[in-house]
């Protein structure tokens, strides 16, 4: 705008803020949904409030799947450092070092009110890692709880051979098919919209030397996440739904919500 008026960055900024009385908002990045996809949401946003109701909440055992490489996690839009010049700031906090390809570990973790399950890692190269984990690793606890289990609508979960595993009474007393679940919605699952978040700001603050380090320092301090926290990440889900359903389906802006709740 200052160029194409010919005046100075400080008196555009003055005219706008000032004058107008308006602010500068960036542009934020949100999943393309075209109408059909909005209106299939919306249709199944119904049923996932009758499930997610809070006295069902106690029942749903989320789950999620997240990439994490050996580099650290930032932040390029909230990471800032203040100095009073560039050349003040020590040189190991002044940059991020980036490579390609860094080596990369998958894992597959599954949150309720009642608790939390181990980090499962999934072998790099497997075609089946998915299914070879749920075989390998079904939580006894759950079947005192009736517990029903949630996934995402990835292809690896939507496969007939994975949806016929898990609709069978024997290995859960519950799911949710890929026909309940609303597509794209990462903004749906506690462990997407807030506890993936805590995970990486603590675990990968710094770079690993290697995936063994990374590994062990994902399993610490998945563990160390206090369970109010993940209670309160899955209390807020069906406030998030009532929300998405109001806005016609549209995906929340806000897709990181991290939940921490006060010691008090």
């Amino acid at each position: 705008m200052a160029l194409d008026l010919k005046v100075s960055r400080c008196a555009m900024a003055k005219i706008v803020k000032r004058d107008l009385g308006m602010s500068s908002f960036k542009r934020k990045k949100v999943h393309f949904l075209s109408q059909l996809v909005k209106e299939k949401r919306v249709a199944r946003y119904k049923g996932a409030l009758g499930r997610y109701a809070v006295e069902n909440l106690e029942k749903i055992l989320f789950s999620d799947e997240k990439i994490f490489t050996i580099q650290e996690a930032t932040n390029v839009q909230n990471d800032s450092i203040l100095a009073s010049s560039p050349s003040k700031v020590d040189e190991k906090f002044r940059y991020v070092s980036r490579i390609q390809n860094p080596k990369s570990v998958m894992d597959w973790a599954r949150v309720s009110k009642m608790g939390r399950t181990p980090l499962v890692f999934v072998p790099q190269g497997s075609r089946n890692g998915y299914g070879t984990s749920i075989e390998e690793y079904r939580p006894r606890h759950v079947w005192r709880y009736s517990i029903c289990f949630q996934q995402d609508g990835v292809p690896a979960h939507t496969s007939n051979v994975t949806q016929s595993w898990f609709t069978l009474h024997d290995n859960f007393p519950g799911f949710i098919t890929k026909e309940e679940w609303p597509p794209y919605s990462p903004d749906l699952n506690p462990m997407d919209y807030s506890l993936r978040s805590i995970l990486e700001t603590k675990a990968c603050v710094n770079s690993h030397t290697s995936i063994k380090s990374l590994k062990r320092k994902l399993c610490q301090e998945w563990n160390k996440i206090p369970q109010k926290n993940l209670r309160a990440a899955i209390e807020a889900l069906p406030d998030r739904i009532t929300r998405e359903k109001q806005n016609e389906g549209a995906i929340l802006n806000k897709f990181r919500e991290i939940c921490f709740v006060s010691e008090s």
